[in-house]
């Protein structure tokens, strides 16, 4: 392997790492919640945190991976040293964000926040996001006209 060949696998190899630490540390996501999100399997996000590659990722699962994070794909095209005078796919604008989301994003960054206190924000999250939907008749019974 080539010297620059491998400078491109750790810089992309930091870059994923960094996008997957930020994920866990900003929205609470699992490795398991990144590839449902991103559509790219957790064993190929694995083998690019190792830089376990013989040839460079597929352009398409880049950009899913990228714009699954909320993330400009020409960054990871510029680790991996793909040329950047080509245009990138323009990265989707995130929907707004719900002003409660956004306190709780706020407090889990927030250094003046105890860990305990984050530990509680995150398994709250958690168990939000992963519990059974409600029949939809339950949902509406109690809102009864009056």
């Amino acid at each position: 392997m080539t010297e620059t060949a491998n400078a491109r696998k750790i810089a992309f190899a930091t870059f994923v790492r960094r996008a997957l630490d930020d994920a866990r540390a900003m929205r609470a996501w699992s490795g398991t919640e990144v590839s449902r999100r991103t559509g790219v399997s957790r064993q190929t996000i694995n083998r690019w945190v190792r830089g376990d590659w013989a040839s460079d990722p597929e352009a398409e699962r880049v950009v899913a991976f990228c714009e699954g994070l909320g993330l400009n794909p020409a960054a990871a095209f510029t680790a991996l040293g793909w040329d950047r005078a080509a245009t990138p796919r323009a990265a989707a604008t995130p929907p707004p964000m719900d002003p409660d989301v956004e306190a709780l994003l706020r407090r889990l960054v927030d250094p003046n926040v105890s860990d305990a206190e984050k530990f509680h924000i995150r398994e709250t999250i958690r168990y939000l996001a992963y519990r059974p939907t409600l029949p939809v008749n339950l949902r509406n019974s109690g809102k009864q006209a009056g």
